[in-house]
C-alpha cells in the first residue's frame, strides 16, 4: 500500500485541541486529516512554498467543512522561514519533504522544526524508503534522517511502517 495519511496520523497521537503544523503541506492530505482530529478547539497550520497548493488546501477544507486550517506561505529551510511563532506546535508533520531539501539546508530545516515545536511536542517524518522503484532519485534514508533530527536535539521515539514505499519516524522534542 502507498503511504496512507489516515493510517500514519493514527500513529501520531493527535488529540482534540492540539496545534499541528504540516510542513510542505502540498495537496493537504495531512492537514485535512489533522484538522478533523484536533476539532474546533484545535488549529492546523498548513505551510508550503507554493501558494497555489495552499489555495487548494483552503478550498478543500472549506468543501469538507473543516474551518480550523490556516494556510501559511513560508519556507521551512530557513530559520524563522515558516513565519510561525516559537513553540506553537504540539505536533509537527514533515511528509515527503526531506528528499526535496538540499543537503546543505537540512540542518536549518531541523532547527526550524525544533523552533516551532513545543518542548514535549512531537515531530513525524515520513519519506521515501531507499530501494523503492517509485521513489525519486535523491533519497534521505531513515538512518540519515534520524541523525539530522538528533543533531537538532530531537529524540527518536519510534519507527513505523508508513507504507510500502515510505518510512515513518516519530521524534520527541525535549
Amino acid at each position: 500500500m502507498f503511504s496512507d495519511p489516515i493510517k500514519n496520523i493514527a500513529q501520531f497521537d493527535i488529540q482534540d485541541g492540539m496545534k499541528v503544523v504540516d510542513i510542505g503541506a502540498g495537496s493537504g492530505f495531512y492537514s485535512l486529516e489533522s484538522g478533523k482530529k484536533v476539532g474546533p478547539r484545535g488549529m492546523v497550520y498548513a505551510v508550503d512554498v507554493q501558494r497555489d497548493l495552499l489555495d487548494k488546501v483552503k478550498n478543500s477544507a472549506g468543501l469538507l467543512g473543516i474551518h480550523n486550517i490556516e494556510t501559511v506561505w513560508g519556507n521551512a529551510e530557513k530559520i524563522g522561514g515558516t513565519k510561525l511563532r516559537e513553540s506553537i506546535a504540539d505536533r509537527t508533520i514533515l511528509s515527503n519533504v526531506l528528499f526535496q531539501i538540499e543537503a546543505k539546508d537540512r540542518d536549518n530545516l531541523a532547527l526550524e522544526l525544533k523552533r516551532i515545536t513545543k518542548s514535549g511536542g512531537k515531530l513525524m517524518v515520513i519519506d521515501w524508503e531507499a530501494g523503492s522503484a517509485l521513489g525519486p532519485r535523491t533519497l534521505v534514508p531513515s538512518m540519515i534522517a534520524g541523525a539530522i533530527f538528533a543533531k537538532a536535539g530531537f529524540a527518536l521515539e519510534k519507527e513505523f511502517d508508513a507504507g510500502d514505499h515510505h518510512y515513518g519516524l516519530i521524534f520527541k522534542r525535549p
